[in-house]
């Protein structure tokens, strides 16, 4: 009889077995996360106001993120001659119900997942879904410590109500602006035609909102950016894929000509990680049908990876275990 591959040990390729983000243990007992990253999926793109499909964000990220997933100790990065991942322990707890046409519920269960993540004392890793879902994603942090949002994106998202809807995705950065516990907010890549008239961006401003595009931030430079945005904080991260050029980000439903390339977001994520604690993360706005390359579900699950390197790197304690500073 022929000799399996079990006698040797898997080679678990990025092609075989189930697809969950990088190949991570899965947790179907939220009660029981043991880890220091949960992803949750929040598959919801019931927000949106012209090309849905970004409900199939999470399945597609979880995919493209086997390439990632090679079973190699860590990630060695030679140009920061720093192993990312190293020691990291992340779980995929699945993806929060989504209730067809029922917003409210849907959201409330997404609240739950990551309040369960938080409890657990693990970094919560959303994967959307359309931009809505931040919603109950900043609102699962109201019994927690005062955060600064920090949004890529190529709209503003602060449209309080649009006939009567005040919870789709144009909206979740006026809902958080409402929060006592979002002390402020970066809005990164903002440009062009916007979803959000002029009285939205008066309104963020006066929220405290820092606004700069794509040519501003260029102009600056990633020091100067990363200086505008108070230090030594807690910061939630909010990734709208449609920040990114579409030229390298086409499937998402709002493409949006003039936005970052992959190193401009990566190098201000890493010096945000190294001025403060990033103590959430959402990424959204992923719809993989409209990119049959798959190109844009991978370039979400390499930052995703990526920042999660770079957070736990900056916060491993004295004996080596990594933690996050709070």
């Amino acid at each position: 009889m022929a000799a399996h591959g079990y006698d040797k040990g898997r080679l678990n390729l990025p092609f075989v077995g189930i697809s969950t983000f990088a190949k991570s243990p899965y947790v179907e007992n939220w009660d029981q996360i043991d880890a220091d990253v949960a992803i949750l999926g929040a598959p919801f793109d019931f927000g949106t106001q012209w090309r849905s499909g970004a409900r199939f964000g999470p399945r597609s990220i979880r995919e493209a993120s086997t390439l990632f997933a090679f079973g190699h100790a860590g990630a060695y990065d030679h140009e920061d001659d720093v192993t990312y991942l190293e020691g990291v322990r992340i779980v995929d707890i699945g993806d929060a119900d989504i209730i067809h046409t029922d917003t409210a519920s849907s959201h409330a269960n997404i609240e739950i997942g990551v309040r369960k993540i938080l409890s657990a004392g693990a970094l919560p890793v959303v994967l959307g879904g359309d931009h809505s879902i931040n919603i109950p994603c900043i609102n699962a942090f109201g019994d927690q410590e005062p955060v600064h949002l920090v949004q890529f994106d190529a709209h503003l998202d602060f449209v309080d109500e649009r006939h009567g809807v005040r919870f789709g995705h144009g909206s979740p950065m006026r809902r958080a602006s409402e929060k006592p516990w979002v002390t402020g907010m970066t809005q990164l890549g903002i440009r062009n035609v916007s979803s959000t008239a002029k009285e939205g961006y008066d309104h963020a401003r006066a929220q405290r909102s820092d606004i700069l595009s794509v040519r501003q931030i260029r102009k600056l430079g990633v020091d100067a950016v990363l200086e505008r945005i108070p230090a030594g904080k807690r910061y939630y991260l909010s990734i709208d894929i449609d920040g990114f050029d579409p030229s390298i980000a086409p499937g998402t439903g709002t493409p949006s000509h003039g936005g970052f390339i992959y190193y401009e977001v990566l190098e201000l994520i890493a010096g945000l990680a190294k001025r403060g604690t990033i103590v959430g993360v959402d990424l959204v706005e992923v719809a993989p049908d409209y990119d049959h390359t798959g190109t844009t579900a991978i370039l979400a699950a390499q930052l995703l990876l990526n920042t999660i390197g770079r957070i736990f790197a900056v916060n491993v304690s004295a004996n080596g275990r990594n933690s996050r500073v709070e």
